[in-house]
This record gives structure tokens, sequence and C-alpha cells, in this order.
């Protein structure tokens, strides 16, 4: 009897979970953010749909609050660049019989953002080192990132997890491992007496990689149960039904394609992050390039008009250009001049020149200058550069 009611409790959980889920995405009402006993409810229920094991405690609970609270705008943007990416993780991770719920750790690695670069030098979806990339046949080079290519570093993050599991056969040490190194878990498992519990050897492990497996589980619920919070998905250009998949057959650049199917510059190179010099390099074979689904046909009837580009056009702006650029202002310290000045914020000693109508090089301590630098990009919610300060926070 005491087991019915545990099994008739639990289904009961899940049903009040997924019908409140349902009510608020067909009628669109906002609900007031989940307690603490309805979270654990939904991992619970969450835990309930997948291999990789999901608790709650404290430490989840401090992530999900960066989530769904201190950092909801992010979310939003996430959630809207999942229809852009998931569909791609989830078709992989079925081709190498891995959980689906994995997915989920590119959003702790990279907030989905395929040209994300952590303090460390890692980059792409699935922040690979240089090293790493080596080891899983990405190419990277002067003109080429492939750590930035969906597609393949998707299956390098699945070859790799796969291969992880075959060590550890634990998802959750496996996690460990990914963030952290095969040898780090080993080590701490080894210090924990030889238990293979991510939880048991927590404490032995690095703050980051401490954090990662809470952050991991804050994701899976907040990714489930945003319109609790307040969090209105923003929607991307496109989903991946909207991309379409052709060859090119010669080096061109960026801008002679967009001058060809009339698609911006800056929507062709979002589509296609692992060209890092908006020049698409082809040496021995066709390459397979991304253009919206709805150009297909365009490029088809049209490509023989491209021509061979063997380097990326080089535009030279003219002095004191200031498109496309952000004003500040700049207070010369003690010592400094205009080279060093001209370094920090890269641009030349002549637009500074030109922008503060000076004649002369000769700059005074406590002299202000404008300055006309790059636009800066939103910041980027990395893992490797955030998740430690939060555990320690916690613990």
């Amino acid at each position: 009897m005491m087991i019915f009611r545990m099994r008739l409790h639990k289904f009961y959980i899940g049903w009040c979970v997924m019908t409140t889920m349902f009510l608020s995405a067909q009628l669109a009402v906002v609900s007031q953010p989940l307690n603490r006993q309805q979270v654990a409810d939904a991992i619970e229920m969450l835990d309930r749909k997948t291999p990789v094991s999901l608790v709650y405690n404290d430490r989840v609970q401090s992530y999900i609050d960066v989530y769904t609270i201190q950092r909801k705008d992010h979310l939003a943007e996430i959630i809207g660049r999942a229809e852009l990416y998931f569909p791609l993780f989830e078709e992989y991770l079925d081709k190498y019989g891995l959980p689906q719920e994995l997915k989920y750790m590119a959003v702790v690695e990279s907030a989905l953002d395929p040209t994300a670069q952590s303090s460390s030098g890692a980059r792409g979806l699935w922040q690979f080192l240089y090293q790493a990339s080596r080891l899983f046949n990405l190419r990277v080079d002067s003109y080429v990132d492939e750590r930035c290519d969906p597609v393949k570093s998707t299956d390098a993050a699945c070859r790799y997890l796969k291969y992880l599991y075959d060590n550890f056969q634990d998802w959750n040490l496996v996690m460990a491992a990914y963030n952290g190194g095969i040898a780090v878990v080993n080590d701490a498992i080894e210090r924990a007496g030889g238990v293979h519990d991510f939880w048991a050897i927590r404490s032995f492990l690095p703050a980051e990689t401490q954090g990662y497996i809470p952050a991991f589980i804050a994701v899976n619920f907040a990714m489930n149960f945003y319109m609790h919070y307040d969090i209105i998905p923003i929607k991307q250009s496109f989903n991946y039904d909207d991309l379409g998949f052709v060859f090119l057959e010669k080096s061109v650049s960026m801008q002679q394609l967009s001058s060809l199917i009339g698609v911006p510059v800056e929507t062709l190179t979002a589509l296609n992050p692992l060209y890092t010099k908006r020049f698409i390099p082809v040496v021995k074979e066709p390459v397979q390039i991304v253009i919206p689904r709805d150009k297909v046909m365009l490029f088809l009837r049209h490509r023989t008009l491209l021509e061979q580009e063997n380097h990326p056009p080089v535009a030279v702006k003219p002095i004191g250009f200031t498109g496309n650029r952000e004003k500040i202002m700049h207070k010369v310290r003690p010592g400094e001049f205009f080279h060093k000045v001209a370094m920090e914020y890269h641009v030349r000693v002549e637009d500074v020149q030109k922008w503060n109508n000076l004649t002369t090089r000769h700059l005074e301590a406590g002299q202000l200058l404008v300055i006309y630098r790059e636009k800066q990009g939103v910041e980027t919610f990395l893992a490797n550069d955030w998740i430690g300060k939060v555990n320690q926070q916690t613990n």
C-alpha cells in the first residue's frame, strides 16, 4: 500500500507539472516563479525521462536563480537560438546513441553562440581548445576554424562524449570529465576512496567542475520551465528549417556571394561562423556552405557567375572613419603617447588626430581624446568564465 501511494504521488506530481506547462503555453499566462518544492518536483519529473541523473539541491537552485532571475534576458536569447541548433544536436546525439538531454551542455558551454571564446581560448558551441581540435581533426588555420562549425563541432563533441562514457559509465562523471579532463576526474575518484559518484567526489574537483553539473541541471530546468519566470524567447532570424546547404566550387569572399544572392554579408557570416575572415577558401574540393533555403535555387542558377578570389579583399578605410563605431572619451594617462593610445583601441594614429583636429602628436596627461572604436559585442555567458565564481558563493 505504501509503495502504491508513493507511485500515485509521483504520478500526481508529474501530471500537475505537465498540466501547468500546457496551460501556460496555450493561454500565454505568466505564472509566478515556482517555489522550491515545485522546482524539486519539476526536476524529479525531468529526471524520470533521462538516464542522466538530475537532482535538486541548494547548489542547483543557485544556478537556476542565475539563469531565470539574474540573467533572464540572456536566457530569452538562448531559448531563441535553440530553434536553430537543438534540431542539429538532437540528430547527432541520436546518431551516436547518446541521451538527448546532453544538448543542454552547449547552453552551459557557449550559450549557443558558435563564435563564443572563453578566457582560456576555447571556442565554438562546444568550447574546444586548440589542441583538442587536432584530436578530432577540426581544421584551424588563418581562414577557417572548424571549432565554430556547428555540424563538425557537434559531431566531434558527440564522439568525445561517447568515448568518455566508455571510460566512466556515468553521465555526470562524463560531463565533469568533459569540463575538467579525464585525469582530474580520475584523481578525484581516487581521493574519494574509489566511489564513482559526482556528488561524492565533488569536493575533490576544481571549483569550475564542481559547479558544472549543478549548472547543467539548472539549464535543464530553465529551458523547460522558463515560462514561469516571465521570460519570453527572443525569436532569431532563422531556425533550422530555414537553412539551405549548397556546394561552392571556387574561393570567394562573403561580399561577392552576398551580391550574387542578395543576402547581407552579416547574415552569411552568421550562418557560416567557421570562416573567420569573411572569405571562403576552396582548396582541393568543393566546400559546403549554408545560405537561406529560399535562396538555394537562385544560387544554383547563377553560381557560374562567381569569380575566383585568391585572397580576402582588403578594404582600407579612409582616415577618420567612424562608420559602425561607437564614440568614447579617452583620458590621457601620464607617460602615454599616440601609438599607445592607437594600439589600445585598434585604430591608427592618423584617425585619432583626425577625430580630435590635432596637427601635432604632442599629448598631455589629463587631456581628453575622442575615440571611435569598434562596437563592443554582447557579453557571452560562458561556463568556463563564471561557473567557478557561483560555486564558491554557494559553498
